[in-house]
């Protein structure tokens, strides 16, 4: 984290901004749902990943969605150390 830049804690993460980020575009020619999903992963704390994996399924996007290499997100995720949670997340919620 850069010197200039101070760290934020107990940020509020209410209903509202977490439905944001079901109204954010692709990111590059990525497909839309596994864009959302990978903005969500990388923004979010795991309780508000969970919260925002409903309103995502709710709104009929896909928890299995691919990248353009033909990944999942926990696929993609599966060697990062703090991952573990998001990936069981997305397998409670596919099942």
């Amino acid at each position: 984290m850069r010197p200039d830049k101070q760290k934020v804690v107990d940020e509020v993460w209410d209903d509202a901004r977490i439905e944001s980020f079901l109204h954010k575009g692709p990111m590059g020619d990525e497909a839309l749902d596994y864009s959302l999903l990978l903005h969500a992963y990388r923004s979010m704390r795991v309780d508000d990943f969970a919260r925002f994996l409903k309103l995502y399924t709710q709104a009929g996007y896909n928890l299995d969605a691919r990248n353009r290499n033909g990944q999942s997100l926990s696929e993609v995720i599966a060697d990062h150390a703090k991952a573990a949670p998001f990936i069981a997340l997305l397998q409670q919620s596919q099942a």
